[in-house]
């Protein structure tokens, strides 16, 4: 890396920022903190430097920042308290204007990063919050740098950063290689996807710093000596000209969850930046607190003071069904719980709910809990909970109406009640059930919604998506979905080939959507089944997504009170033709494609998968996947795939990795759903480790009524 002449003012800002971290324990005798802001590169930061602090535990936030030719576009999720991950789209304009350089095809340039930083330490009262982090440490190595920064608070007022960079954070003024050893250059025409760890804290190193001055709850000041050269962008490409270090900007904060920021960069830029940041772990007016309040529990009278509201003769009365169910709808209609059988004894009763409308597992159950306590005489002291999905028994979940009647009013009568309810196997349904409410098979659904379809990061299309579904008969449905595009901007983009020699089995996307303005993205018929406990199997034939069609198959063991879970898949594919209708003659191609899978709820919201298999261009390989979920129903995650196919036979981006981002309409539509947005983000979309994309699999199907999902949002059963 090149290494540039410090001059005196720059070489004194530095020391001064540097005297002040040092200095601490002099100047600050209580920890006291401001908000957290976010860099350029859309990580805790000052303008285009990290700084040492971490973000709440849980948030994530996306955003977008542009000075000169150089656009980002980040999103950031805090995996746990102590680690951070970052996938970042860098567009640099004006990337041909010295011809003859490599790369001098692209009219611009955009790369494709993954970050991660890891916290060392909190800040405390001498303490600064000190953080490691590896930025594009996982591709070409085009924004390759790691860093270790720290940051000290002093007052409500005043924050002060400054760390060492190496790689790009080590390029300007650097000062030696502490850890000695030579950086490998960045190859523009490189096919990414490695883990570039021989580059690590290899080469020159820089020192950067600055400071945040808050002038009150909105705005805020930020100045920073910058370590980044930009050797590429502004000393080899010249697509502007750096100037100084010296950044300068002013920030202002709209509420708690919108920043927005105007900078002075680099002595000759103006740059801007937008940064919206949630938190789905407080996010209002999410699962389980919309809609109408729940009716009370009522409490039987005694036995002594009323022997006859216990006499157990209703249960041969001829029209006892018929009336209790009547009476059950009254209640449980409203909350959209519709009833999928019902069944009892003296003293027991048994009811199968479909739940289309209210978005926590929990608070279904406990409506229906107090619509059989208002409903079922006093004898009835058990009742049994069925939800009932995709025409499957989920789970059975047990209670006692004397708890309910106990507990509704307690201190503390959810965590009490949980204690005293068991969820199991649903199990086969109590003798004397009549079948499901009238209406509900067969019924047909619809939806229309807007949509979208992404070729590459920043490029795609919109448009609109109809969904349909018809309830055939318990267990069999046939669904379908169309898409019609109104505008995009794949046919924009330079398409560069970089290889890869498998099937085609995903990289033709964009050709997929230029080719269909309209399409039949999906037309199956599924066939879903409980055939002994805690089994649970699958069936879906027909044009299974927009790039394949066949058969899927599938068997799921999941007991309902277990964390652990294990799969097996089987598909037959042919891959479809891209004009979005039903033929198969462009290709020619079909496999089998198979895979074991494992499920872990590690709790607290952390989720585990690993899928081994063959995947659908014939390469062997496995699939390792982490998310987070939240109560609310949020849930963030990342996975990736190595196979044996080499890097010479995928291409660019040789293996398949992501981030999956699921969001439930609730809080857009400000009333109670069960509908949710999923998004799969990849840096790029290639053939190794591709998956046919399947609708309804098992574990996500049935682990909403189970103990681990449920117990995660328990507290909304007395909602």
């Amino acid at each position: 890396m090149a290494s540039k002449t410090r001059s005196p003012l720059q070489g004194m800002l530095l020391a001064t920022v540097c005297a002040s971290v040092m200095s601490i324990p002099l100047a600050q005798q209580s920890k006291a903190e401001m908000n957290t802001t976010l860099s350029f590169s859309g990580v805790p930061g000052l303008i285009d430097m990290p700084s040492g602090e971490m973000m709440p535990d849980g948030t994530f936030n996306f955003s977008g920042s542009r000075f000169g030719p150089i656009s980002r576009a980040t999103m950031t999720f805090q995996i746990t308290p102590w680690m951070a991950g970052s996938f970042r789209i860098q567009n640099t304009a004006d990337w041909n204007q010295i011809p003859g350089l490599p790369g001098y095809q692209y009219d611009s340039y955009n790369d494709r990063s993954f970050d991660l930083r890891f916290r060392l330490a909190e800040e405390g009262t001498w303490m600064p919050a000190i953080a490691l982090g590896l930025q594009d440490f996982l591709g070409t190595g085009y924004n390759s740098a790691e860093y270790l920064v720290a940051t000290k608070n002093f007052n409500d007022r005043i924050k002060v950063t400054a760390g060492i960079g190496w790689g790009r954070y080590g390029s300007y003024s650097s000062f030696g290689s502490p850890f000695g050893g030579e950086r490998e250059a960045w190859d523009v025409n490189g096919l990414g996807s490695e883990l570039n760890a021989k580059n690590w804290f290899r080469g020159s190193a820089a020192a950067f710093g600055g400071i945040e001055y808050k002038l009150n709850d909105n705005w805020t000041l930020k100045a920073e000596y910058s370590s980044d050269a930009y050797l590429e962008e502004a000393d080899k490409r010249q697509t502007f000209e750096r100037k100084s270090p010296v950044n300068f900007g002013v920030e202002y904060a709209w509420g708690e969850n919108v920043r927005l920021g105007a900078y002075s960069l680099y002595g000759s830029e103006v740059g801007i930046s937008f940064h919206l940041i949630m938190d789905p772990k407080n996010r209002p007016g999410t699962i389980g607190v919309l809609g109408s309040g729940p009716v009370p529990v009522i409490t039987r009278p005694s036995r002594a003071s009323n022997p006859d509201a216990w006499d157990q003769g209703w249960v041969a009365q001829a029209d006892a069904n018929a009336l209790l169910r009547k009476n059950l709808t009254r209640y449980l209609e409203k909350d959209g719980i519709q009833i999928e059988d019902f069944a009892y004894t003296a003293d027991r009763v048994q009811i199968r709910i479909r739940n289309s409308k209210i978005d926590a597992p929990a608070q279904a159950i406990g409506r229906t809990a107090r619509a059989l306590s208002i409903v079922m005489p006093a004898s009835v002291e058990t009742f049994e909970i069925v939800p009932v999905v995709r025409g499957v028994g989920a789970s059975k979940v047990t209670i006692r109406r004397s708890d309910l009647e106990r507990l509704e009013h307690t201190p503390n009568n959810a965590a009490t009640l949980r204690e005293r309810v068991t969820i199991s196997d649903a199990g086969a349904m109590i003798p004397g059930g009549h079948g499901a409410d009238e209406g509900l098979y067969p019924k047909f659904t619809w939806s229309v919604l807007p949509g979208f379809r992404v070729t590459s990061p920043a490029r795609g299309d919109i448009g609109i998506r109809a969904k349909a579904s018809y309830d055939v008969a318990p267990g069999w449905l046939v669904s379908g979905t169309v898409y019609q595009k109104l505008a995009g901007n794949s046919e924009d983009a330079t398409l560069i080939d970089k290889g890869g020699t498998l099937a085609h089995v995903r990289s033709d996307t964009r050709k997929y959507n230029e080719d269909s303005s309209f399409a039949v993205e999906r037309a199956t018929l599924a066939w879903y089944n409980h055939p002994a406990a805690n089994v649970y199997t699958r069936v879906t034939a027909g044009y299974l997504e927009r790039m394949h069609a066949g058969v899927s198959g599938e068997v799921l063991w999941k007991p309902a009170d277990s964390a652990l879970a294990i799969g097996a898949e089987l598909n037959y594919t042919k891959q479809r033709d891209t004009d979005g209708m039903f033929g198969f003659d462009q290709y020619d191609y079909s496999i089998t494609t198979g895979y074991l899978s494992a499920y872990y709820d590690f709790g607290n919201g952390y989720l585990g998968q690993v899928d081994v298999g063959r995947y659908l261009a014939g390469d062997v390989g496995a699939t390792l996947t982490l998310d987070r979920e939240f109560a609310n129903g949020w849930k963030v995650g990342a996975f990736a795939t190595l196979t044996d196919a080499s890097s010479e036979e995928v291409g660019e981006g040789r293996f398949d990795k992501g981030l999956r981002i699921t969001v439930p309409m609730n809080w857009m539509l400000g009333n109670p759903t069960r509908q949710e947005i999923n998004q799969t983000i990849r840096p790029l979309q290639r053939d190794g480790g591709a998956r046919v994309d399947v609708e309804g699999r098992l574990y996500d199907t049935i682990r909403d009524y189970h103990s681990d999902r449920i117990d995660d949002q328990w507290s909304r059963v007395w909602r």
